[in-house]
């Protein structure tokens, strides 16, 4: 019985310390909140534009993604990509 109770002793000390530690943390952010206070960071200054790019001859980048979609989507479906069509894709 007496194992039983200095367990329980030990585990009460134990997590008065993790408290009494956890409280002095935070005593101490408040005190540098209060003594630091946070200031934003300057917004850079705008970029002059750099002028558009030709086209790539390749597909672009949307064509990709829906390709990967449909063959992933096909994939999935076990079935073959010419038997799934794609009607509309939205972002989430």
């Amino acid at each position: 019985m007496s194992l039983i109770l200095a367990s329980i002793k030990v585990s009460f000390l134990a997590m008065g310390v993790i408290f009494l530690v956890l409280g002095i943390l935070i005593g101490v952010v408040n005190l540098m909140v209060h003594f630091i206070p946070y200031t934003a960071p300057p917004s850079p200054a705008p970029r002059a534009k750099a002028p558009a790019a030709a086209p790539a001859a390749g597909p672009s980048q949307d064509e990709d993604h829906i390709a990967a979609i449909h063959a992933a989507l096909a994939h999935h479906l076990g079935r073959a990509p010419q038997d799934i069509h794609i009607q509309n894709i939205t972002a989430l």
